[in-house]
């Protein structure tokens, strides 16, 4: 329970609460554990929760039914995600999988909806989030279509400091190459090749494991092509 309360009272949500409505959010959200490869969340199952990842590392992904999977986007720690589902009250229409192992905080769909009936600042905070993963998924698409693949290891990397979807992210980025590949759609062997001309331009420092980001705006207009 200790770590739930962290994890609400640190999050941009969290910290727009009343006393009464922070303790009844921590009540009632529970914590459970995930292992490498395993589901957070299935396509096609009844969206229960709204999630966030306390720890560990995600990805969102679709399968379509000759078995290709298309990679939709990573989830950092601090991230909260599903609220599409809950409020259009429809099953999951992707899977979320841990790429490693992973801590999830559960809010269940009675206080998500009692804090949507009661909260203008929460709504306001759901207007921001879904605005911006609209912002994300248009831009995949773009991004997809337009741009080589340096651009969109680019890319991937710098949507990971947008700030409404990963509150403070660090500039570390603890991702291993074949899980840059598998967030952006890619082999591990064309992400190092990219990661080597990124480091090269200056905009990230690579090391052993994970990199550093060393210009986001530098990764933003490189990934535009700029």
């Amino acid at each position: 329970m200790d770590s739930i309360r962290r994890t609400i009272e640190t999050s941009t949500w969290g910290r727009l609460l009343t006393p009464e409505e922070f303790d009844r959010v921590v009540a009632t959200t529970s914590e459970r554990t995930v292992p490498a490869q395993g589901y957070a969340a299935r396509m096609g199952e009844p969206a229960t929760h709204w999630i966030g990842l306390v720890e560990g590392l995600l990805k969102m992904s679709v399968t379509s039914a000759d078995g290709r999977v298309s990679t939709l986007s990573g989830v950092t720690t601090a991230a909260w995600f599903g609220e599409g589902s809950l409020i259009k009250r429809e099953n999951r229409r992707y899977d979320v999988i841990a790429l490693r192992p992973s801590r999830l905080a559960m809010v269940p769909l009675a206080t998500f909806e009692w804090l949507r009936q009661r909260s203008l600042p929460f709504n306001h905070y759901l207007q921001t989030l879904l605005n911006a993963r609209l912002g994300l998924f248009i831009g995949m698409l773009e991004y997809g279509r337009l741009l080589d693949a340096d651009a969109q290891v680019a890319r991937c990397l710098a949507a990971l400091f947008n700030t409404d979807l990963y509150p403070e992210p660090p500039s570390f980025v603890d991702l291993r190459q074949g899980e840059i590949g598998l967030l952006c759609g890619l082999s591990r062997q064309r992400v190092n090749l990219a990661l080597h001309r990124l480091s090269d331009a200056g905009l990230v420092q690579l090391h052993a494991r994970g990199l550093t980001v060393l210009d986001v705006e530098g990764l933003r207009h490189f990934a535009q092509g700029n």
